[in-house]
């Protein structure tokens, strides 16, 4: 009886645990699509205005908004594949340098054994 009412409370508890994340999950998924809607909504409600002067209507809205984040991706996307270049190319510059300054090791130790060969052939 004792192991059946303490499978029973666990189960009841891991239950509690799961809906209470759940409803966590659910408070934020709700939180950040009322942020999406309002900025949705102060975006539409800006009044705009094509060449000839007149408003904009609904969709034209929603296509300039759309090419306005689209430049403002390329952008920061076309920044972040810059940094990752130069991170890149300061990685080979390094790797660079070090393989020159073992060529030149190797090359003062090749120079060294001619000497002694010279010096062993005299």
């Amino acid at each position: 009886m004792k192991t059946k009412t303490i499978i029973e409370l666990l189960t009841l508890s891991s239950s509690l645990y799961v809906l209470a994340r759940d409803t966590k999950f659910l408070e934020k998924l709700n939180e950040y699509s009322e942020k999406g809607k309002d900025n949705i909504n102060k975006a539409m409600a800006e009044s705009q205005l094509d060449e000839n002067g007149n408003e904009l209507e609904f969709m034209d809205k929603i296509f300039l908004k759309t090419h306005e984040f689209k430049e403002e991706l390329d952008t920061k996307i076309e920044e972040l594949v810059a940094k990752f270049y130069k991170k890149i190319n300061v990685a080979h510059l390094d790797e660079i340098k070090a393989l020159n300054e073992k060529i030149e090791k190797l090359d003062t130790a090749v120079a060294l054994l001619e000497a002694r060969l010279n010096k062993m052939e005299a």
